[in-house]
């Protein structure tokens, strides 16, 4: 018999985090995203991969609610992005591409602005907003100036920021673009601990091949504006050892260039290059 039941939000529990069908968006007439189909479990650690340019961060964009789509183009946790747009964002905690914290703020002034920004209820924004600093490890820098933190601590920061209302869905945009390895490393190994220790579904935009490897469950390479392969990191670089033979191990950027040819060189439009230039700057 189908469980009928529904969670406190008024979602059945088996729905998926996010659906989207045939979502597109253009910015004049150009097509960012064009027909895209795509399903985030519940609980999932889901990469979204592809160079600048190709439609990761407007198709995030729409999900957030932050770009107006038609009904019935995406839904998150059984919630329509464009009728029942509060009902999304309080499932969500978000991550940009573009840099949030406040350098003239301490960090835990920063995160308390966010619990206030998602309406965490009086009482519990202390207990929430230390809870979120020691799950990403800053809790002793708390009292610092956001301006003095390294690269990676900004990153964290943020990470905290999104974490502060306890969302079911974390949607990540390029979180360690502009960090050396130890700090990527270390951003990641929060978001992971935060997940086991959660339960919650992690949506991550990147163009690092190699994390997406290691952490995601699943993932989906796209290019102009469509999904081009879809599934879990192994699954898809034994299969294009089976078609290519020979004895050497495919990476997940050989599977993206097989099926985007050479998009991950040229990909991407001007903005796009002064924007991960300007965020990178930031952070390192």
């Amino acid at each position: 018999m189908t469980d009928t039941r529904e969670n406190d939000d008024g979602m059945p529990p088996e729905a998926d985090a996010v659906t989207c069908t045939g979502l597109s968006y253009a910015f004049g007439g150009s097509k960012a995203v064009d027909g895209l189909d795509l399903t985030v479990r519940s609980g999932e650690v889901f990469g979204l991969l592809g160079p600048n340019g190709a439609g990761k961060t407007t198709a995030i964009r729409c999900v957030t609610t932050l770009l107006p789509v038609p009904p019935g183009m995406a839904r998150v946790f059984g919630h329509d992005v464009a009728t029942d747009r509060m009902g999304v964002r309080r499932l969500l905690g978000y991550v940009p591409q573009q840099l949030s914290a406040d350098a003239s703020l301490t960090g835990r002034e920063n995160v308390s602005l966010f619990a206030r920004v998602f309406d965490v209820p009086r009482r519990e924004r202390a207990g929430r907003v230390a809870q979120a600093l020691e799950a990403v490890g800053l809790a002793d820098a708390a009292e610092r100036m956001a301006g003095t933190y390294s690269g990676g601590m900004v990153r964290r920061l943020e990470l905290a920021q999104a974490l502060v209302s306890a969302p079911r869905l974390l949607i990540l945009d390029e979180p360690t673009i502009g960090l050396d390895p130890i700090a990527r490393t270390g951003v990641w190994e929060h978001i992971m601990a935060v997940r086991a220790a959660s339960g919650m579904t992690v949506l991550v935009t990147t163009h690092y091949m190699d994390e997406a490897d290691q952490y995601c469950d699943r993932v989906a390479l796209m290019h102009q504006g469509r999904i081009r392969a879809l599934g879990e990191p192994d699954r898809l670089t034994d299969d294009l050892r089976a078609r290519l033979g020979g004895d050497s191990a495919p990476t997940l950027e050989d599977v993206f260039r097989d099926v985007a040819g050479s998009g991950l060189d040229d990909g991407g439009e001007f903005r796009d290059v002064r924007r991960t230039r300007a965020t990178a700057s930031r952070v390192g």
